[in-house]
Parts: C-alpha cells; structure tokens; sequence
C-alpha cells in the first residue's frame, strides 16, 4: 500500500485551476494528462493520476488561473501572519468540508497564493513523474523583498543553483521525505546541489508588465509531444525553452490559464 505523501508546514503542497467553464477545463487537462475526476464538493473535482490526488480543477467567474496552496499547521494563525507581514488575506480562513481549512491571501507584491491546513486531504500524493505536478515558481519584482514577507511566515530559505537559478527551500524537507514517502531520496539525489532535496519551489524576476503571480508547471515525458497535444486540444504554445536540467513549454489552456510542461534532462552523470 502507497503511503500517504504529508507535508510540514511551510512546504508547497496543492494546486488546482479554477475557470468559468469546469467541464471543458475537465476535458483538458483530463485528455492532456491522463486525468480522470471526481467530483468532492459542489463545482470542484478532484483530479487523480493512477489513483493518487493529483490537482484539481474548479468553477469561477473572472480570469482563469492556476492557484499553488502552501502547507500551514494552523490557517487561521497564518491569514494574521499574513496581514502582519504586510500581506492581504482575500478569502479568509474557511473549512473546505472535511479535507482541511483554506485561505486565499497575496503578497505585498500582490502575487497570489492559497494556505492549506490540511485534514483528510493532505495535498498531492503523486508529484514529478510525467503528468504530474512538478513545481511552482513565484515571479515577483523583487525576490530580497519577497523572502523578507514569505520567510518569517513558512521557514523559506532562498539558495542559487547552478541552471535553476533561486529556489527556496525549507530546512528538513529532505529528512522529512527520507522518513516516509521517499527513503532513498538522500542517495538518489547523492550528486545534486546541496540542499536540493529541500526545495519546495524556484523564485525569478517577474518579465517586464508582467504581475506579481505563482507559476505551476507540470512533469512530462516529452515536451513536443505533450506541447502538441495541448494545441491539437486547443491550448497555445506561448514558448518553449531549454536549460541544463530541462526541456519546457509554457501553454496558455483555452480558458486562459498559463502553466508550464517540464521533461527532466539532467546533464550526463547526474
């Protein structure tokens, strides 16, 4: 039996996609990554990948958009550390029926995200194999001033690897997959920069007249191909992309919705 994937506080650990239209976006994402769906409350399914919570994709009126949640012991607490902190909490604190308590804030870049204090559902149980969830990076004007808002309230530490540019991390993250979901992580990743096993998610510049926002991508096992279905199903391809680790296409899906597909090429020896 797979065991349950947690996450500590601090550690990014859901997103979903919400859009006007919930069962095109279903057909989407469903034929894009081999999604199938279940629907958990009222316009919100639940998207599962070989019968592991995955994503999710939701109704709502205004811009399509895709949403990163962050672990949090307590949501309440946090939406005030928020606030302290110089934040805005836009959806206070509310009980997602019986899989936890949720939060909509922003940043005082105004960049989105959502805390999850988690119940019956603790997050993604299946991450970083091709359709799959594989990170989310936060683009902001100003990633000094951005750590200084985001560090006192998740523990998130910011180091610069060779490649991938910053990522932040949260100290022990590696410990704590070691001990439950991923045993070997510490050898697999033997010759990885250090701390990387740590790393919860990257930090860039934000492109110029671009705003503030939290970006997902997704893990495929070809990016020409996957960025070929995603336009055959009506997507766009906005731009593709190589670096030392890997192979990417940024897509805006037919509501509007941009995330990015990602196929692992590590350098030879890694």
């Amino acid at each position: 039996m797979t065991a349950t994937r947690t996450y500590p506080h601090g550690v990014t650990c859901w997103v979903d996609v919400t859009q006007p239209d919930l069962p095109a976006a279903a057909r989407f994402y469903g034929e894009l990554f081999g999604w199938t769906f279940t629907e958990v409350a009222p316009q919100y399914r639940i998207a599962t990948l070989d019968g592991r919570d995955v994503a999710a994709v939701g109704a709502a009126d205004g811009a399509a958009g895709w949403h990163t949640y962050v672990a949090v012991d307590d949501a309440d607490a946090s939406a005030a550390a928020v606030i302290a902190g110089g934040g805005t909490v836009q959806e206070p604190p509310a009980e997602a029926g019986p899989g936890g308590r949720a939060a909509a804030c922003t940043d005082p870049a105004g960049a989105g995200f959502r805390l999850w204090q988690a119940r019956r559902r603790p997050g993604a149980q299946i991450v970083n194999v091709p359709g799959a969830w594989n990170f989310s990076d936060l683009h902001t004007p100003d990633v000094d001033a951005a750590l200084g808002f985001y560090a006192p309230l998740f523990g998130w530490k910011a180091v610069d690897i060779p490649g991938a540019g910053a990522m932040l991390q949260v100290p022990g993250y590696g410990d704590h997959l070691a001990a439950t979901v991923d045993p070997d992580i510490h050898e697999r990743q033997a010759s990885a920069p250090p701390g990387f096993a740590d790393v919860i998610g990257g930090a860039v510049p934000v492109a110029a007249g671009e705003a503030a926002h939290w970006h997902v991508t997704f893990s495929v096992a070809d990016r020409d191909g996957s960025a070929a279905d995603a336009e055959r199903l009506g997507g766009t391809i906005v731009a593709a992309t190589e670096d030392l680790w890997t192979r990417k296409a940024i897509v805006r899906d037919p509501q509007g919705a941009r995330f990015t597909l990602s196929q692992f090429t590590p350098p030879d020896g890694w």
